[in-house]
């Protein structure tokens, strides 16, 4: 695989991304982050599952829509190099404070995956949440956007919200032949299973895919 590339974002996509951080920006600055549907104490058991049977046991790690940090301060906790991101500031604020308070180190950044600032690449990268917040065309330009910052032979792991969830409020929803059309071409995708967001205060728990990509 050639270097992956991205287009620059137009006026109108920043502009459209600035109120959708705008969004996630008031949510954060004004909700307790244990109150979010999407909050997770611990790392994800999928993520854990993943980590072991893989043998991905350290390097540097990526979490987008790092949002509360908890997975972020697991994987630091763990032994990873993690940085953690979120197009909320507000977010990324309350995720350094909670990471202070508990002793653990992370690198928390404010930064939008589509327009990113990061720079370097990373052996694994983890979003739980983050590719199904956007719409179809949003996902198309995620993939080279993510791309570009794994290393080769690095790891996607990516939870999202399954086709089969029902219930109409929520993110988008994703089917495993979207994952194996948009990133087939530039991963090896060694396991989309279906799963739950466990976790979630929602009962029952949305349902969701779980996938494991591995870059060319």
């Amino acid at each position: 695989m050639g270097p992956v590339t991205g287009t620059q974002p137009t006026g109108t996509m920043i502009l459209r991304r600035k109120r959708e951080g705008s969004h996630w920006e008031q949510m954060y600055a004004n909700q307790d982050v244990e109150t979010m549907p999407w909050y997770h104490a611990g790392l994800d058991p999928d993520f854990a599952a993943a980590l072991e049977r893989y043998g991905i046991d350290g390097g540097e790690a990526l979490d987008l829509c790092t949002g509360p940090g908890t997975q972020a301060m697991a994987l630091a906790e763990r032994g990873f190099s993690v940085t953690g991101t979120d197009i909320a500031a507000a977010a990324v604020e309350k995720a350094c404070i909670r990471a202070r308070a508990a002793g653990v180190e992370v690198t928390f950044q404010q930064n939008d995956i589509l327009a990113s600032r990061l720079e370097g690449s990373f052996d694994v990268v983890f979003d739980r949440g983050c590719f199904h917040l956007f719409p179809a065309g949003k996902r198309r330009e995620y993939v080279p956007a993510v791309a570009r910052l794994i290393k080769s032979g690095g790891y996607l792991l990516i939870k999202c919200f399954s086709y089969l969830e029902t219930r109409p409020e929520g993110p988008y929803r994703i089917a495993p032949n979207e994952v194996e059309s948009l990133f087939g071409s530039g991963f090896e995708i060694l396991a989309i299973r279906h799963t739950t967001f466990g976790g979630h205060n929602e009962k029952p728990p949305p349902k969701a895919l779980f996938c494991v990509l591995r870059k060319h």
